[in-house]
């Protein structure tokens, strides 16, 4: 996807999470739609923190990370990862 193409809708509603009670996309599906690496998001978050809120980000905690695998098939690449993925408000 270049640049200038829009992002359907649906692609996007379908990446949304519900997690501690607010929506949320994980830091990998929020980079597959800028067309990025999640390494490269991340450091740009970091990098720029000032930026951003200090609520806008967290990390899964390992009991929500073991409940997205068991619950949801697209997020079985995570099952034996020692990462926690980072979630975006």
């Amino acid at each position: 996807m270049s640049i200038n193409e829009i992002v359907p809708t649906e692609r996007i509603e379908n990446r949304i999470l519900l997690l501690r009670g607010q929506r949320v996309m994980l830091d990998r599906d929020l980079a597959e739609l800028y067309g990025v690496s999640t390494k490269v998001l991340n450091q740009a978050v970091k990098r720029n923190s000032e930026r951003f809120p200090t609520d806008f980000m967290f990390i899964l905690t390992k009991s929500e990370k073991d409940e997205l695998v068991t619950n949801c098939d697209r997020f079985n690449s995570l099952k034996h990862s020692t990462v926690l993925e980072m979630v975006e408000v």
